[in-house]
């Protein structure tokens, strides 16, 4: 694969060009990845090499100047060409999303951070999903900082980036830094062999007394309780997260009509194909709401419970539409050939992000009989 290496950030319709360069590319590797369970780290190469990672920054600090929305429809874009490098890139765009949501309430905090992701084109890695509010991992308290041990899983896009954000545990303390992939005692282990989202590289990263500087240590929050803080990453993270898994669906769904369409005429598959569009519908009328919030809504309690019901509503109609194109695409959607098993294997990856259903619904009940978050009294 050959990239266009420019001299400067990509305008708008510049990058509106290049991403649909760079799916046409993704789009003929997806299947290889799918079949070999390798990572797609060619297609990493080239979307640093073309300024992508850094779309979402603001153009002042050197980005992209991509909004919120721009950069959810960016996602759906590449999630339809290559889903494993669009869930994989989605999980460097929300930890940048954050920092550019902080930015714009206190600039002084992370301006810094962002024009040094943008003017290196650096590449986020989450683990959070994994931690959530318990956090994983030690840190020991040492001189001048931390030594942290943990085995991080569901690391996406491990092989290809360049900072951990990342949490230990310190006594009841949870510690969240940003972790150089560099640092000593840091290793990615070859774990992931997976149903889908193959092409991710969603592997285990180990650390073993990883030294974290005092200065390093972005924030000191409780264990197992709601911080204000993860009503912010709910809010900005999942609406990101699964324009991912919409992208998909809407692949699915153009595949399956193609598939269907020698047998338009028949009354069944109009049936099979109408119940998927009102599936599909459903999920993305979550999905717009979502949107919504995560671009101009306050974080907050009711938020954070919306956005995981919204998150749940979205996920089962996304199931349940992937399981109806099986069937309206019939016997041909069982040869790997022709892709639809493939993308109904990547959209099953979207029961597995926080909060399942039954976090999600003790959530949401406890809010609407008065409690906390927590389940305290309110």
């Amino acid at each position: 694969m050959t990239a266009q290496t420019p001299i400067k950030n990509p305008s708008k319709d510049d990058l509106a060009i290049r991403v649909k360069t760079l799916t046409g590319e993704f789009s003929s590797n997806a299947v290889l990845f799918d079949a070999t369970d390798r990572f797609a780290a060619e297609h990493f190469a080239a979307l640093k090499s073309n300024r992508i990672l850094s779309a979402g920054i603001p153009a002042e600090l050197g980005g992209g100047g991509a909004s919120y929305r721009e950069v959810a429809d960016l996602l759906r874009s590449f999630a339809g060409a290559c889903s494993g490098t669009a869930l994989a890139l989605a999980m460097h765009m929300h930890p940048l999303a954050l920092l550019v949501r902080r930015w714009r309430g206190d600039p002084a905090a992370v301006e810094a951070t962002l024009r040094r992701i943008a003017g290196e084109e650096l590449m986020l890695l989450s683990t959070g999903g994994n931690d959530w509010l318990n956090g994983s991992g030690t840190a020991k308290k040492v001189d001048g900082g931390y030594l942290f041990s943990a085995r991080k899983r569901f690391v996406s896009g491990a092989e290809a980036g360049n900072l951990l954000m990342t949490m230990a545990i310190c006594d009841t303390e949870v510690l969240h830094a940003a972790v150089p992939m560099t640092s000593e005692g840091i290793t990615i282990e070859q774990t992931w062999r997976t149903l889908g989202m193959r092409a991710s590289g969603s592997q285990d990263v180990r650390l073993e007394n990883v030294f974290v500087p005092d200065a390093s240590i972005a924030l000191r929050r409780p264990a197992g309780v709601w911080h204000p803080f993860f009503h912010m990453v709910t809010l900005v993270a999942f609406p990101l997260i699964y324009s991912v898994y919409r992208g998909v669906a809407e692949k699915l769904r153009d595949e399956t009509i193609r598939l269907a369409a020698k047998r338009r005429n028949d009354a069944d598959t109009q049936l099979q194909i109408g119940a998927m569009e009102t599936a599909l519908a459903a999920a993305v009328a979550a999905h717009e709401q979502m949107l919504q919030m995560g671009d101009a809504a306050a974080p907050g309690e009711q938020i954070s419970a919306r956005i995981m019901t919204l998150k749940r509503a979205m996920t089962e109609n996304l199931l349940a539409m992937g399981s109806l194109a099986l069937d309206a695409a019939g016997g041909s959607a069982f040869y790997r050939d022709n892709g639809i098993e493939r993308l109904f294997r990547d959209l099953q990856a979207a029961r597995y992000h926080p909060f399942t259903q039954l976090p999600q619904q003790r959530l949401a009940g406890r809010l609407a009989l008065g409690l906390t978050a927590d389940g305290k009294a309110a």
